[in-house]
């Protein structure tokens, strides 16, 4: 089947071959690319990850998938558990002391993505979304093992709390103060994430373990 483009010609700002030469791309492109770039530009608004595990991405999106193990490769999420709402947890975030924090996971199997939907303080509005997704690496590397990506979007609600009456006090510092800070700190557990996969594979362990409290329903 071809599909009819002739309305193309009404958008503008389209690159395509039918409007610019190989030449005039490749220096397009050229005048895009820099050995360096301002912290803001590429993590601005967006901050994505990526790494190599030398572990199954079965068992990887597995270990994923089941939010108790946020505990094991993340800094500060501890003591999750069931609330009354069925696939929320509630947690702590320690990176402030007295912070609650909800968790609900989406997770596609076909796919194999898996998103933490997640807030401080409330569990209604679950603005703070992680998006991860594991690939093999037999397809894009051409080895064994999984590549995982991960995707946080600066949500307007970084830039202030919208439930301040929620805070555990009023001088509690606000997640959305420690955005410039995400990659580095996103790198760090996405490093823990991989070792503790790693380890567990290459000693013939299961990667997975049970959670230390009740399932959520």
């Amino acid at each position: 089947m071809t599909a009819d483009h002739s309305t193309l010609a009404e958008v503008p700002g389209l690159i395509r071959v039918e409007n610019t030469t190989p030449e005039q791309l490749a220096e397009h492109c050229a005048r895009m690319t820099r050995e360096s770039y301002p912290h803001q530009q590429v993590y601005g608004r967006y901050c994505t990850i990526e790494q190599y595990v030398d572990c199954p991405p079965e068992q990887v999106y597995d270990y994923l998938r089941q939010g108790h193990h946020l505990e094991e490769w993340t800094c500060s999420l501890r003591d999750f558990g069931p609330t009354d709402t069925p696939g929320l947890w509630l947690g702590r975030d320690l990176l402030e002391p007295g912070t609650g924090i909800y968790c609900k996971v989406v997770a596609n199997s076909e796919a194999m993505t898996v998103d933490y939907h997640c807030a401080w303080d409330q569990g209604e509005t679950l603005w703070m979304v992680y998006l991860m997704r594991v690939v093999p690496a037999s397809l894009v590397l051409d080895e064994p093992g999984s590549v995982v990506t991960w995707t946080n979007c600066r949500h307007p609600y970084y830039d202030a709390n919208p439930f301040p009456e929620r805070a555990p006090r009023p001088d509690r510092r606000w997640v959305g103060e420690y955005w410039d800070l995400f990659y580095a700190g996103h790198t760090v557990e996405m490093h823990n994430l991989k070792a503790i996969l790693e380890h567990r594979h290459k000693a013939g362990l299961p990667v997975s373990v049970p959670p230390t409290r009740a399932v959520a329903r």
